[in-house]
């Protein structure tokens, strides 16, 4: 059982609740945050300092301080990655640099300490639009975007450690993470926030469907990956088997905030290139479920409800919208 653990990407979204997680659990925690000449460490502020963690600033892109960071771990649980989607068709080489030629220097540097275990974490957009549904891990990978393109390739550089060097690795495919400290990018605080504050809601197509994941459920279906040695080798999805419409979602919201009726304003630079876009994204954890026995525990009432409530708690702190 692993005691020691080692996270890239741990000053964002996920991976400071992850964190966070691991640090009550008991765990050894070395984060790895993205070097800044502002010295800032991401939402990791809230945390530090803990006699548990060390914080240590530099890059992902940089297989020397990658290799130095996997000593004395016992795995390595990789979450540094550019997310967003629509700045992929923009810069898609720095989307190569980062979420695979980074993740190629983790794969490496675990290989050359010994054989550490490796958790890439993916994401549902490897998918594409669902073919049919509920999508299990059998669903074919389409790149719909140069972001989801960037994840396949990650994904399939892990897959090629294991089986060609033996290297304990797991694939994690979390279907669409939301809560506290989420990105004012993101559709579910982007709703919030502009609810909150009663501006004009402007969203690009309200129509395709998400499974939406709470973060606490993302990072406990995380650590049960790394305990179990039955996920070596698989590639494995976090959802709820739930969707809803992002027009559905917007109710949802406006209800949790006391608002009966809320005007939506199309707004173009929000909308995807036509073949591009992922109308359908409804996941099963069937097989997380059969290796490990995670289920949700939070249904998306009850996780809008928590993260309403912490939006509306950080309303004038300008600290929750710094997001690297």
């Amino acid at each position: 059982m692993p005691t020691s653990v080692f996270i890239t990407g741990s000053e964002g979204f996920i991976g400071s609740h992850l964190v966070s997680y691991l640090l009550e659990k008991g765990y050894k925690v070395k984060a790895l945050v993205l070097y800044n000449s502002f010295n800032q460490v991401g939402w990791l502020s809230e945390i530090h300092p803990h006699p548990k963690l060390e914080i240590i600033s530099g890059d992902i892109r940089d297989p020397f301080l990658i290799e130095s960071c996997a000593q004395e771990v016992e795995a390595i649980i990789h979450l540094a990655a550019l997310i967003s989607i629509p700045h992929s068709y923009d810069t898609p080489a720095s989307y190569v640099k980062t979420n695979v030629e980074g993740t190629l220097n983790v794969l490496e540097a675990a290989k050359r300490a010994g054989g550490i275990k490796v958790l890439t974490v993916s994401s549902s957009e490897v998918y594409g639009s669902a073919q049919y549904t509920p999508i299990d891990e059998s669903h074919p990978l389409v790149a719909q975007s140069p972001y989801s393109a960037s994840k396949i390739a990650a994904e399939k550089l892990t897959e090629s450690y294991y089986y060609a060097f033996r290297l304990p690795t797991c694939i994690v495919r979390p279907f669409n993470t939301y809560g506290p400290r989420q990105s004012l990018r993101a559709i579910i605080p982007k709703i919030i926030t502009h609810l909150l504050e009663e501006k004009e809601l402007k969203l690009g197509n309200v129509y395709p469907t998400r499974d939406f994941v709470y973060v606490q459920d993302t990072v406990r279906a995380i650590e049960e990956m790394m305990l179990s040695d039955r996920c070596v080798g698989k590639a494995i999805n976090i959802a709820t088997g739930r969707e809803i419409s992002i027009k559905e979602l917007v109710k949802v919201v406006a209800l949790k905030l006391g608002r009966e009726e809320v005007s939506i304003a199309s707004e173009a630079c929000s909308t995807r290139p036509k073949d591009s876009e992922v109308n359908r994204l409804l996941g099963t954890y069937a097989y997380l479920n059969s290796l490990t026995g995670w289920k949700p525990a939070y249904d998306l009432e009850k996780g809008i409800k928590e993260t309403v409530k912490w939006f509306k708690n950080h309303s004038n702190d300008s600290s929750y919208q710094f997001h690297l």
